[in-house]
């Protein structure tokens, strides 16, 4: 279905008519689109920053228990020694030595625990990179878009 637009021309040739089919979208239409397309990938782009956030926050929370781990087995190990180094002063060999061996046992868990801390902490990226990448690539292809003439190749 074709939409016609007249106009009247005052000329000495009389009055001509402008036919707007389907196939052609006025300047208000590309306007409106672009607008809204605009919307869209910046949504778009927020909502990968976002799901990319909330994977590091997911590995924070598994660095924060590995760490809590190590800190609670950290506080009984401590208390352990002090027990033996108690235990030790005040009679013979065979107590205090078995005090020693259980908290041994905790100091194990306790690094244990911090180094899965330490190696979940460093698998943290700190930042949305994928995003950070779409925006630059929208950027180049919306500078390139405004200047035809001096596109060069991006890699």
């Amino acid at each position: 279905m074709a939409t016609q637009a007249s106009t009247t021309n005052h000329s000495t040739q009389g009055p001509q008519r402008t036919t707007v089919t389907d196939g052609e979208r006025t300047i208000g239409q590309i306007v409106s689109d672009a607008t809204t397309n605009a919307q869209s990938l910046v949504r778009d782009e927020i909502a990968l920053a976002k799901a990319e956030i909330n994977a590091d926050v997911q590995k924070g929370v598994k660095t924060g228990i590995g760490f809590g781990i190590a800190a609670f087995f950290g506080v009984f190990a401590f208390m352990m020694f002090l027990f033996a180094a108690a235990w030790g002063i005040a009679t013979v060999l065979p107590t205090w030595a078995a005090f020693l061996i259980v908290g041994g046992v905790l100091l194990l868990i306790t690094i244990v625990g911090a180094l899965f801390g330490m190696a979940q902490m460093k698998k943290i990226k700190g930042k949305p990179e994928q995003a950070i990448a779409a925006a630059q690539r929208t950027q180049h292809t919306l500078t390139d878009a405004a200047n035809p003439k001096a596109t060069t190749p991006r890699r």
